[in-house]
């Protein structure tokens, strides 16, 4: 067991105005299986690269172990994959690698293939099963189910679950559960750590904003009713002062010292119940800080003068002369969510984008009216760049609404003005997803939409699809 201490750290990107970290101290045991969660853009994968010494910070960040990062840059893809093992690691023994790989459920013969020849599932597995190789070591694990079919999810969350020592980044909230035993969260005020796996740490979560929101409630109430008998003493008091003086036709002896008791006594009070109504104020401006917003989304689904919307009828998909998917046949029809599930490879995005008139090589029909509009959101997020205003201009976008989308799924106004490549891949996706629910059209085809969108983020589409029941053709690994 050793410890990895953080104390004081503070970092900014050169050139930013605004800190991701500042003075942030927390420890970490190297024994853990760590999750780390937060919304895109908080940091995670920034805090990774701290560690790995990738940039200068203020603070300290001390350990006995060293750090090692997952997916690792394979610079040669055209190697044999024995070799890229033998370069990482070397002077390993072969045995030790095949009962890595065995737990994945990989054969052998991996080993004597190119690197770049093997599925995202296989390199995936070989990639983790080459860093649990080295001794003395805290991996850091960053987001490895994205792109992985369910069973090779399954297969790397039960390899995981074998193992310790690493800080794992997921939004996959049952590949979570299934192999941390303590949770690190970035809030939007605090970094915390508890132990137990995600489930455990969104019920603590859960609670915690249900007891602030309560007490907010019931502070603010407090608070109202103390100003207004401040108001209504420091009035009293006031009138009476005034009276030490009597009236001018009364013709009676006041007796000014008791009256003037009486004032003192009033404004006592008075300043006690302010006093109490700044305590409220400041318990106040306690709470309430790490409440996530979850705004309602919206989409917008056109209606269609058919029942059919497309149909596929004995469709085969070719990468070259390589047969992919044979014989695939379905229709959509109106208010049907249809999911496509296969394997990695097996030619799922193919489809889509060939119902999207993509250039694809294939044989069979596909039928579906000209009149039929499409939202489509790609796999893919490289080509963005640029700034928003200028994106929503050429993608046809109101851009009022497509940046208010954006800030219902958690990027800050600051975040808004700047350039789209510098986004974390969250957000960069969250940009699709904004601009798919910026349109209007009949059907919405969305290939592997979540892929990078942080859990609440996630929960607030679920519920978006649950509500409107939209016309949908998705890929999801789930």
């Amino acid at each position: 067991m050793s410890i990895i201490n953080v104390t004081n750290l503070t970092f900014a990107y050169e050139g930013s105005y605004d800190n991701i970290f500042e003075n942030v101290s927390f420890q970490l045991d190297s024994n853990w299986k760590l999750g780390f969660t937060g919304r895109n853009g908080r940091g995670k994968t920034t805090f990774l690269q701290l560690l790995l010494g990738k940039y200068e910070y203020s603070g300290h960040i001390s350990a006995n172990v060293s750090f090692e990062y997952f997916p690792f840059q394979v610079h040669d893809k055209e190697v044999m994959t024995l070799d890229m093992v033998a370069e990482i690691v070397p002077g390993y023994l072969h045995w030790q690698m095949m009962r890595e790989l065995n737990l994945l459920h990989v054969s052998e013969d991996v080993l004597y293939r190119p690197f770049n020849s093997l599925s995202n599932g296989e390199q995936t597995k070989v990639m983790l099963a080459v860093l649990f190789l080295k001794d003395n070591q805290f991996l850091l694990i960053d987001e490895p189910t994205n792109h992985l079919d369910l069973h090779a999810r399954k297969l790397v969350s039960n390899y995981l679950r074998s193992k310790s020592g690493f800080i794992l980044v997921s939004h996959d909230r049952s590949f979570l559960d299934h192999c941390v035993d303590h949770i690190l969260s970035i809030n939007k005020t605090t970094i915390e750590i508890q132990k137990g796996n995600f489930s455990a740490w969104w019920e603590n979560k859960r609670r915690q904003d249900q007891y602030e929101l309560a007490s907010n409630e019931k502070l603010l109430k407090d608070i109202k009713r103390l100003s207004d008998s401040a108001k209504r003493t420091g009035g009293w008091s006031h009138e009476v002062e005034k009276s030490k003086n009597g009236t001018r036709n009364s013709g009676s002896k006041v007796d000014k010292g008791y009256i003037g008791h009486k004032a003192a006594k009033m404004m006592k009070r008075s300043k006690h119940i302010e006093q109490r109504q700044q305590s409220a104020i400041h318990e106040k401006s306690k709470l309430l800080k790490n409440i996530e917003d979850a705004d309602r989304l919206q989409i917008h689904q056109l209606p269609f003068h058919k029942n059919e919307l497309l149909e596929l009828e004995h469709v085969s998909i070719f990468y070259g002369s390589n047969l992919v998917c044979k014989n695939v046949s379905f229709s959509v029809k109106k208010g049907d969510r249809v999911g496509l599930y296969g394997s990695n490879g097996s030619g799922k995005s193919s489809l889509l984008k060939l119902i999207c008139d993509k250039n694809i090589s294939h044989t069979g029909v596909v039928r579906k009216d000209h009149q039929l509009k499409i939202s489509y959101v790609s796999q893919d997020t490289s080509e963005l760049e640029g700034n928003l205003a200028d994106y929503a201009m050429n993608q046809g976008l109101d851009e009022s609404l497509f940046k208010s989308i954006l800030r219902k799924l958690d990027l800050s106004r600051l975040q808004l003005e700047k350039d789209i490549s510098t986004f974390s891949a969250g957000q960069k996706k969250k940009v699709l997803i904004a601009k798919s629910l910026s349109e209007q059209a009949h059907l919405y085809i969305w290939d592997e939409p979540l892929n990078f969108i942080d859990v609440i983020s996630r929960m607030q589409i679920e519920k978006l699809l649950l509500e409107y029941e939209p016309t949908l053709l998705f890929v999801e690994q789930y």
